[in-house]
């Protein structure tokens, strides 16, 4: 059952407000008062009143008026004036300024009272629905203009790299030092590389649509053994997998890889130097129609109060982050795409945790 559409009526005289009452209690959730206290009473105790009437002739106030106050702290509220055709001129000064929706002459006749209250609401969804997109186009633009910046900043780093090296190659006769050399522009070229393939997966995760398939994990886990083991090996770290599956899972692979890729690759990259155990734990549990990924790891941390922030665009926690500020924000936008949630938790000095769970389709 709907809601009932709620409603203030403000009349000194206490006959009217019975009547109002008694006549749309029915349909409507009904509030009265018979003063502009009593009325803003109500108003902080119910801020999804969407509709007042306000007889224009009070003691204390005129319509208009209480209208011009209210329309500052409570824009949102659609405004009805009740009056006789004695108070046009205030009707209209009320209508130019924008401080009253429309006008109902008394005395009233419930028709015309529900045709205002049907007119208010829709009047009342449309700003409602324009504000949710205002604030939707604010928030895109937002982050359209970070995204801009931070594009033509990233780019420039490795690209400026590149330039450093080629000047210092020019004036290069030694042979080591040209390796030296190349060895520089091979790395800005890899982070540029890395930055253009986030972009991508930023692209791909915003337009493209979900290719359904049964996974096997086991596979999946294979392949980023291939792919880690070697990172492992040359940087003395502990690479442990545990896969758990003994029922079909059903998802879009390719979101999938992007999550447990790019969590294993912070894994690996926010260990402490110098540490002799390091260690990188992957598991992935398949049961109850779901999956779950946990990837731990011995490292740096995260302090707390960066925690809520990680997954926002082009967030880096850390001084010793290099990447994109790309990867955690494509992590989460995939496990939402996929419907799923990610936990985190992590001690500084001492590691981090990321539990992600994803239904099967």
């Amino acid at each position: 059952m709907a809601e009932k559409i709620k409603i203030l009526y403000i009349d000194d005289e206490p006959d009217n407000l019975i009547g109002f009452k008694a006549s749309f209690r029915f349909d409507y959730q009904v509030y009265i008062a018979e003063n502009v206290a009593e009325a803003y009473l109500h108003l902080e105790k119910n801020s999804d009143i969407r509709i007042v009437f306000c007889d224009q002739r009070m003691p204390d106030q005129t319509g208009v008026e209480f209208f011009d106050d209210l329309r500052s702290q409570y824009p949102s509220v659609v405004r009805i004036l009740l009056t006789a055709y004695t108070d046009v001129e205030s009707i209209i000064d009320a209508i130019n300024k924008g401080n009253i929706f429309r006008f109902v002459k008394k005395p009233w006749a419930e028709i015309d009272i529900i045709s205002a209250i049907e007119e208010a609401n829709k009047f009342f969804i449309s700003n409602y629905m324009l504000a949710v997109k205002h604030d939707e186009l604010q928030k895109a633009y937002s982050e359209l203009d970070k995204f801009a910046y931070s594009v033509s900043h990233d780019i420039r780093g490795p690209l400026s790299g590149i330039l450093g090296a080629i000047n210092v190659a020019r004036v290069t006769d030694d042979v080591e030092g040209m390796k030296e050399v190349l060895g520089m522009m091979e790395k800005s070229l890899e982070n540029l590389d890395n930055y253009i393939v986030n972009m991508h997966e930023y692209h791909s995760l915003q337009r493209g649509e979900l290719k359904i398939k049964e996974i096997d994990f086991k596979e999946i886990a294979s392949g980023l053994k291939n792919i880690y083991q070697v990172i492992a090996e040359t940087r003395n770290i502990s690479f442990i997998l545990k896969i758990d599956q003994s029922e079909p899972f059903y998802n879009d692979e390719a979101p999938i890889q992007l999550i447990l890729n790019n969590l294993l690759s912070n894994a690996f990259k926010y260990q402490e130097k110098g540490k002799s155990d390091k260690v990188v734990e992957l598991s992935i549990e398949v049961n109850k129609e779901q999956a779950t990924f946990q990837i731990s790891d011995n490292g740096i941390g995260i302090l707390r109060n960066h925690i809520n922030e990680i997954f926002n665009l082009f967030y880096r926690a850390t001084s010793q982050s290099t990447g994109s500020g790309f990867g955690l924000y494509n992590v989460k936008s995939a496990i939402l795409k996929l419907n799923g949630h990610i936990e985190v938790s992590s001690v500084l000095n001492k590691g981090t945790t990321f539990k992600v769970i994803i239904p099967s389709k």
